[in-house]
């Protein structure tokens, strides 16, 4: 059985295979294999860098073995978006699997640190395609009403792995090296590429016209670089008005400026300010960059909280997080199957973003009796809503613009929730360094005075009640979202081919809202 779905790379109706053949689930599986490495890597590295610092001898520089690769992957996305629309999604998200894989080699075989750092950016660098691509290749895959399903089992596989990964790294540390922490990407990787080579099948390609965007590429990279850097050490390892910060902030002002200018002026710009100015991808992508910020007061302070109000170790606190991640997995499963039936999305989103600020708010109110039972249930209450936000997005965008330009797309989505995770993160530890102040740093939790941890409790209470606004401000923005009607296998074309040929994104987008309107 065969499905339509147009196909705007050349204003002709594609074909592709229905989800229900064999070959689009083994399409689609190794298109989840392709991913998840760079998931894996992140969640199984952080237990073998204690490991890492002592086997190499460098403490002080370890640091950027996260922040080296952290900072590549977000300054690179848009470069792998753009490639991937000019030059194949299938033949780039390769690319970036063989780059990613090789440098997963020289990371396990890293003699020193400047060694491992380098091939970290390297890595963090392959990682940014690997990402946005792949969210790409699904919309190449399937048709927008199937998607939701197709993410939900995404994010399924990945909530597995990100409980799965620090136990799994945990064991390779303690029981082999941490050099297998690398090393572990390799067959999976190899698997992916297999199964990309042999069943993906991508669509055919206009080939482009114009000189790719290097320019635009290059000050695009600074300015992200720059601001992530202002996001990571701010406050950290340097204070927020001392000269490097300035000197940073000032540098990412003028890179945008000038980034800004030049994509006003490029022919074929890395990222098209039409695309940023379409409803659709402008509404998504704050929406994520806001929920994503919310995510991390739960991912950095819940554990947090945990430990110094109940006593939890380090370990159970981090297990008391799983019940989020079954939240998510359930919740975006439950949407995926709903949207595919009836073609409705914007609820979703609304629901999801309405649940979050009601759980951060349930959080900040809970820190005058705290227990393990009520984070449990606030948590669970926020991945149900997370869920809901995410995967849901990425289908509105995927069908709000044309094929031609879904890997820009993806990759402006994929840019703006990496953003808005540095931003969340910079701001919450700003709020609980203030409120903390040097309360028992360097002590255990558990041994902190009474006092010190009165301390401690007020200051996440503080982030909590920060990041509630921030959820809340994000379902007011998603409630500008216009849903427009999903194409899929129950809606057949209806314009003729050569009336199709030349659609930009703010046509298909006013295109269906008269569709919309006229039902």
């Amino acid at each position: 059985m065969r499905t339509h779905v147009r196909g705007t790379n050349n204003g002709s109706d594609r074909k592709l295979a229905s989800p229900a053949g064999p070959g689009v689930g083994l399409a689609f599986a190794a298109i989840v294999l392709a991913m998840l490495p760079a998931v894996l890597d992140q969640t199984m590295l952080a237990t073998g860098l204690p490991t890492i610092a002592s086997d190499l001898g460098r403490l002080s520089d370890v640091s950027w073995i996260v922040t080296g690769y952290v900072i590549a992957a977000a300054a690179a996305t848009p470069l792998w978006g753009k490639l991937g629309d000019r030059q194949g999604r299938k033949r780039m998200l390769e690319v970036a699997l063989i780059a990613f894989l090789g440098a997963s080699a020289v990371c396990g075989a890293a003699q020193d640190i400047t060694w491992l750092i380098v091939a970290r950016v390297i890595q963090g660098t392959a990682a940014g395609g690997l990402m946005s691509l792949a969210n790409a290749a699904v919309g190449d895959l399937v048709t927008p009403r199937e998607r939701g399903r197709y993410q939900g089992y995404i994010v399924a596989t990945f909530a597995v792995a990100t409980v799965a990964g620090p136990l799994l790294g945990g064991l390779l540390v303690d029981h082999a090296s941490w050099r297998w922490v690398f090393y572990v990407n390799l067959p999976v990787g190899v698997a992916a590429l297999a199964g990309l080579r042999l069943r993906f099948r991508a669509p055919v390609l206009e080939r482009p016209r114009q000189a790719l965007d290097a320019l635009g590429a290059a000050l695009l990279a600074a300015a992200t670089s720059a601001f992530m850097l202002v996001c990571i050490w701010g406050g950290q390892r340097y204070a927020w008005g001392s000269p490097a910060i300035v000197s940073l902030v000032t540098a990412a002002a003028l890179l945008s400026g000038a980034l800004v200018w030049r994509e006003r002026r490029a022919a074929d710009p890395i990222v098209p300010l039409e695309l940023l100015r379409t409803r659709t991808v402008a509404v998504a992508s704050m929406a994520l960059f806001l929920a994503t910020a919310a995510l991390f007061s739960i991912n950095i302070f819940v554990p947090l909280f945990l430990q110094t109000t109940t006593g939890a170790t380090p370990t159970e606190a981090g297990l008391l997080l799983v019940p989020m991640m079954l939240g998510i997995t359930f919740s975006t499963t439950f949407a995926g199957r709903r949207i595919e039936r009836s073609g409705r999305y914007k609820r979703y989103p609304v629901a999801g973003l309405g649940l979050m600020t009601a759980a951060l708010a349930m959080l900040a109110a809970l820190t005058g009796e705290p227990s393990r039972t009520s984070v449990l249930v606030a948590v669970a209450v926020f991945g149900l809503g997370f869920g809901m936000v995410g995967q849901v997005l990425i289908v509105a965008v995927q069908n709000g613009v044309d094929r031609r330009e879904l890997g820009v797309a993806m990759a402006a989505t994929s840019f703006f929730r990496a953003v808005g995770g540095a931003v969340g993160a910079a701001i919450f530890g700003a709020v609980f360094a203030a409120r903390a102040g040097a309360a028992g740093a360097g002590a255990p939790l558990r041994a902190l005075p009474q006092g010190t941890q009165a301390h401690i409790v007020d200051a996440v209470q503080s982030v909590f009640l920060v990041a509630t606004p921030i959820a809340l401000a994000g379902l007011l923005v998603v409630l500008l979202l216009r849903e427009l009607p999903l194409r899929g296998p129950e809606r057949a074309p209806t314009r003729s081919a050569p009336a199709a040929a030349h659609v930009s994104i703010g046509q298909r987008e006013r295109e269906l809202q008269s569709s919309t309107a006229g039902r």
